[in-house]
């Protein structure tokens, strides 16, 4: 269509986030009309929020931790499950029906408060000879000990704890002495293959799942203390002793298994290096730690570009290291040299989602602040910034319309959710109708690349998606409201919000008025309607 002059018919407004108290410029939001087709400018929503398979991870020690009753955290739409083998799987006898019951279990109500989970299963979460203490015989779910199913013995080895550290040595006589049982007992890698596909079963299609840590070796399984290769020394000895400190040939067994188990979900590994042949994602969880920018930040950046199809996440770990200094993650975050690396990193990395803030106080100001600069950084941030659509619409016709958007974050979106447009009653804001736009790839909408310290030399494209969505031919004809969103296709209904102003409860964002069966003159919507983002808490995926 030629450019053409439009007289202007635009609001303009500025309004306070109730959540916040920041200040949200409405000014760019404009809709225009010459009559035929509508032109939508539209401005970003300034500050941080909640979305889904992004941002801060929380994590509860289960059984112990009271997993707060209200809606979670500002930015927590993610928790870190660690999933105890033996409650999975008491025996290699027990069916897929015990990992879903346990799951089941685990993750009740994460629907209704629209949290997906991150489950990682484990054997053990601290060794004797690391300080490890037993499970309590009276909690059930407690993740201390070990946690061998009743037919695979657990380990017998060399290892002493040193006096008043954490630390472990082996006597001079035992040098080569390997552990028998455990990790290196020889029915353990068909177990592995065998409990691997029992939770590809249970866990591939169910929507509660974001992504799966590998996990099971390992302590917290993260995959050292024994390790999958060589290629770092151990972390109590000056050199490898295979059958203890590394399970030859384990890389590959779980590398399998587990591509073969996850088709849809993600898989994420604990160290870059290990599993160049897999297609899987990463784990640091050690972010900002200057003990572990070889074997972490230099691996990752090292991999290449993965990160386009697999997630990066981890957490800032600061009970060790020179983080050790801190008594908090809002001390850790507080401190300017120390945040300003983690968002470098999450930059550079194209940093998905972090834990390390369960237990932080988003009541105080001064965190409140910095804990929003990197939930702003991390994951996708898909910020529209115009759209075009004719003033008239109709019943049983197709119609042409566009939306142009950037990815402003640091990572893409890693599964194809469906966009939707929408009809929306004027009145109620409520659906009247809706269709899913064929051929829209949300993964592919990428983020920048190469951080300078303050933006990507490399920007983001800007994605423009044209569509000619049919409509229905039982709609009444009159005026509605056209809107956009981004469905979990869990329950059908928009979850994941555009960071923008122009917003409704409820997960549609509006573009501006309507006609079906009729032209629409005055297509601006008023700007002090729109709700505000980061207050909305009706957002759910049940069924």
């Amino acid at each position: 269509m030629p450019m053409t002059r439009f007289p202007t018919i635009a609001l303009f407004c500025a309004f306070v986030c109730a959540g916040c108290g920041t200040p949200h410029s409405a000014a760019h939001y404009t809709a225009i009309s010459d009559g035929e087709t509508v032109r939508v400018t539209m401005a970003e929503y300034d500050s941080a929020f909640r979305n889904p398979l992004k941002g801060f991870r929380e994590y509860f020690m289960v059984g112990t931790d009271a997993r707060r009753p209200e809606y979670p955290y500002p930015y927590g739409s993610l928790i870190k499950e660690y999933m105890q083998w033996n409650l999975l799987e008491r025996n290699a006898a027990d069916s897929v029906a015990t990992v879903i019951a346990y799951s089941d279990h685990r993750w009740q109500g994460v629907e209704e408060q629209n949290v997906k989970v991150i489950p990682r299963v484990l054997l053990v979460w601290v060794e004797p000879w690391h300080g490890g203490w037993a499970k309590d015989p009276a909690n059930r779910d407690d993740l201390n000990g070990w946690h061998w199913p009743e037919d695979l013995p657990g380990e017998t080895g060399p290892y002493k704890q040193i006096p008043g550290s954490v630390g472990a040595y082996v006597e001079p006589q035992d040098s080569l002495t390997p552990i028998s049982g455990g990790y290196f007992d020889p029915s353990f890698p068909d177990r592995v293959r065998n409990l691997v596909r029992k939770l590809g079963e249970a866990w591939d299609n169910d929507p509660r799942v974001a992504y799966v840590e590998m996990g099971i070796v390992g302590e917290w399984g993260e995959h050292h203390d024994p390790d999958l290769s060589t290629v770092f020394p151990p972390h109590d000895e000056p050199r490898h002793v295979a059958g203890r400190t590394w399970i030859p040939g384990m890389e590959k067994v779980l590398g399998d298994a587990f591509r073969e188990a996850f088709r849809n979900k993600k898989v994420m590994v604990r160290y870059a290096y290990e599993f160049e042949d897999y297609d899987f994602g990463i784990y640091w969880d050690s972010w900002a730690q200057p003990q572990e920018m070889e074997r972490g930040y230099n691996a990752m950046i090292r991999r290449g570009d993965y990160w386009r199809t697999q997630p990066v996440g981890g957490e800032i770990t600061w009970n060790w290291g020179d983080l050790a200094k801190y008594r908090s993650f809002e001390a850790v975050v507080a401190d300017d040299t120390t945040r300003h690396t983690v968002i470098e990193q999450i930059r550079n990395l194209h940093c998905n989602h972090l834990g390390g803030i369960t237990w932080a106080d988003f009541n105080d100001p001064v965190f409140a602040r910095n804990a929003a600069e990197l939930q702003k950084a991390m994951g996708y941030r898909f910020v529209l910034s115009d759209a075009s659509y004719p003033c008239r619409i109709d019943r049983g016709e197709a119609f042409g319309m566009e939306f142009s958007l950037r990815n402003t974050g640091s990572s893409p979106f890693y599964y194809d959710w469906p966009v939707e447009v929408a009809l929306l009653d004027v009145r109620t804001h409520a659906k009247v109708w809706g269709t899913v736009l064929d051929d829209v790839r949300l993964s592919q909408w990428m983020p920048g690349e190469d951080w300078d310290g303050t933006s990507y030399r490399i920007r983001p494209e800007t994605v423009t998606v044209r569509a000619r969505p049919l409509l229905g031919d039982d709609l009444p004809e009159g005026r509605y409201i056209l809107a956009l969103g981004i469905l979990d296709p869990a329950c059908g209904r928009p979850t994941v919000r555009f960071a923008n102003t122009n917003y409704f409860t409820g997960g549609y964002h509006p573009l501006g008025y309507v006609g079906v069966g009729e032209s629409e003159s005055a297509p601006a919507l008023d700007p002090a309607d729109f709700d505000d983002l980061r207050s909305d808490t009706t957002l759910n995926y049940k069924p």
